[in-house]
């Protein structure tokens, strides 16, 4: 299979196979999908092709598709399809990304010069992020997970050295960390990333129906088993999967899971036959899984098999230098999704962002971001913990504002500090001195520095 393919989404299987035929005499390489589902489960950042969906299907509509694609990665370009002639559709599509609409009947040679431009522009972003990744410039492992405290620039570190690897991992945080965000960066920066990725919540999976999900099963193997059927294992070969929350599955289960982790094999339900499976395991979990295996609720074989490569995802409260970056930047993102114009985010509410407590973690910021972004409202003390922290003296009220502005200023300048003290008219002794202060992240304070000072101009 070529590296560089299209993504075909159609509920109609003749007019599916028509295109697709005609695609592939203009020198395209195509998989066809019936329902939108499957195709999530094949973008990542590293996905070169193109995803040409139609927007009226059941289940996951095309506008659902181009939204949840967007979550992964905003540039891969999404063609929309309809046969309604709606024009409003047709706006709200490319309002919220979509790369362009068509509108049935269209003819094959239009498809093909609009697919072909959309290639040549996902190949152009592909590329200029591997020369950003050769040049040392933030690469899309820093993007997704940003971050310049200690802990996020080990977490990066750990995360590429394992990703280059075919390893099982364990990936342990608390809820909203980012557990899923890690591990599809560990997907896709691995061999298999333009294989499937397939994300199994197990504390959702019926128990009635947790093995035949998972294994499969052949026709009569329990009532209602009218045909073969493969299981998510099995789904994934070639490529990697999630176990969400696996100190969720029950411990019998446990037993056939470490069956399978260690010999690479499977049985489908009702069979004898022996199905092999290529596959990366992922395990995430928000408990501590040494504690579940002390009550017996988790096999210590089991912990001790997965514990080999381990990702430890922080809580905000672990880095909280990070909370005024990662909340511009979410603003932006939230922007971008919603259609609207960049905001500016006030420094006070900046300030009070960076000292609430997030027992949901980068989730719960997100959400706050979100509100900001739709008008409703956020202010300085909205939320859970706001009662608890009101400043009656003055003194502390204007440090607050202040060490706001200061944040502020260091999350739109990128930490380059000649433009922070020049747009805040003091001298760099005077921001030095401020940064120690309110304890502001003291190796933006050094590396930003130094990168300030070799871009002066020299006399």
């Amino acid at each position: 299979m070529s590296e560089t393919r299209i993504l075909l989404v159609d509920d109609e299987e003749e007019l599916r196979r028509s295109t697709a035929q005609a695609l592939e005499l203009s020198g395209f390489d195509v998989e066809t999908f019936a329902s939108a589902d499957q195709v999530l489960e094949l973008i990542g950042y590293s996905f070169s092709g193109v995803v040409v969906s139609d927007i009226r299907m059941p289940g996951m509509d095309g506008m659902t598709l181009l939204q949840k694609i967007r979550e992964i990665d905003a540039e891969v370009p999404v063609i929309l399809v309809t046969g309604h002639g709606d024009v409003q559709l047709a706006v709200k599509a490319m309002r919220e990304g979509a790369y362009d609409f068509l509108e049935k009947p269209f003819t094959t040679q239009h498809l093909a010069g609009i697919v072909r431009r959309a290639m040549d522009r996902r190949s152009l972003v592909l590329e200029n992020r591997r020369l950003r990744a050769v040049a040392g410039k933030r690469d899309d492992i820093e993007a997704r997970l940003p971050g310049r405290t200690q802990v996020m620039v080990d977490l990066r570190y750990r995360l590429r050295a394992i990703g280059a690897t075919d390893a099982d991992t364990l990936i342990i945080g608390e809820t909203g960390a980012g557990k899923e965000v890690v591990a599809r960066a560990v997907h896709d920066i691995s061999a298999r990333a333009n294989r499937p990725f397939i994300a199994i919540n197990c504390a959702a999976l019926p128990e009635t129906l947790i093995e035949s999900e998972l294994f499969g099963h052949e026709a009569g193997a329990f009532p209602g088993a009218i045909r073969s059927r493969y299981g998510k294992f099995e789904h994934g070969r070639g490529g990697t999967i999630l176990l969400d929350e696996i100190g969720s599955m029950p411990v019998d289960l446990q037993a056939k899971f470490l069956r399978v982790l260690q010999e690479r094999v499977i049985t489908r339900l009702g069979s004898n036959e022996t199905v092999e499976l290529d596959v990366r395991f992922l395990a995430t979990s928000k408990v501590d899984l040494e504690a579940e295996v002390a009550a017996g609720r988790f096999r210590a074989d089991l912990f001790y098999r997965l514990n080999v490569a381990t990702l430890h995802v922080p809580s905000l409260s672990q880095r909280r230098a990070d909370i005024p970056l990662l909340f511009l930047q979410l603003v932006r993102e939230a922007s971008a999704r919603y259609g609207r114009d960049d905001i500016s985010v006030p420094p006070a509410v900046t300030s009070d962002i960076a000292h609430r407590n997030w027992p949901g973690n980068v989730r719960e910021l997100r959400n706050a971001a979100d509100r900001l972004v739709l008008g409703l409202d956020l202010r300085p003390g909205d939320g859970a913990d706001g009662a608890d922290r009101e400043t009656t003296r003055l003194a502390d009220k204007v440090a607050a504002f202040e060490r706001g502005v200061i944040e502020s200023a260091l999350s739109a300048h990128g930490g380059r500090l000649r433009p922070v003290y020049e747009s805040l008219s003091i001298s760099r002794k005077t921001l030095y001195e401020k940064m120690q202060k309110y304890d502001l992240d003291r190796k933006i304070l050094a590396g930003e520095a130094l990168e300030d000072q070799e871009n002066r101009p020299r006399t």
